[in-house]
């Protein structure tokens, strides 16, 4: 299955994975990437934010010469600046209580946005979502942003399906 469930990440490199996915998801089909995973994951050490964090210059031509992802410049040195802004969080919480530090879900996508590379409203919710954290109703949410997002529709259909309400974080 290609769309991306919800999860509750038991490691930060959980959440690393979940941004990877954001970014490089974005403009491409969830099917593509989910057959490059396998690469991304290797490439990206198992998405140990730590590890990831201390890439340099010759880590991003590594990645770009292996071929077994998109070759995106940006994306990948976005990844490796989310693991960066990542482990800075963890200095003084968890990611997950990170998450929950917030008072509305408004207030945690800006911050969101502003600390990650590349993560967009679309992909901070989809972040949010993927790591079994309550959002706003996805009806109400989708009239608040520009465009239409079928695959953002089919994910949270999915986890409805399977009896996950998206206004309540999963257990």
């Amino acid at each position: 299955m290609t769309i991306p469930e919800r999860t509750r990440p038991q490691r930060s490199g959980e959440y690393l994975a979940i941004i990877t996915q954001a970014i490089f998801q974005a403009g491409l089909s969830w099917k593509l990437i989910a057959s490059q995973w396998d690469a991304f994951v290797r490439l990206f050490e198992n998405f140990d934010p730590t590890l990831v964090a201390a890439y340099g210059e010759d880590d991003i031509e590594r990645i770009i010469a292996d071929g077994g992802i998109v070759r995106s410049r940006k994306k990948i040195v976005a990844t490796i600046a989310n693991a960066r802004a990542l482990v800075e969080i963890e200095r003084t919480m968890t990611m997950s209580a990170y998450l929950r530090s917030f008072a509305t879900y408004e207030d945690l996508a800006a911050d969101l946005r502003a600390r990650f590379a590349f993560l967009g409203e679309l992909s901070a919710y989809y972040l949010v979502f993927r790591a079994g954290e309550a959002v706003p109703r996805f009806e109400t949410w989708e009239t608040t942003i520009k465009g239409d997002h079928p695959r953002m529709r089919e994910m949270v259909a999915q986890a409805r399906t399977r009896g996950l309400d998206e206004t309540v974080a999963v257990p």
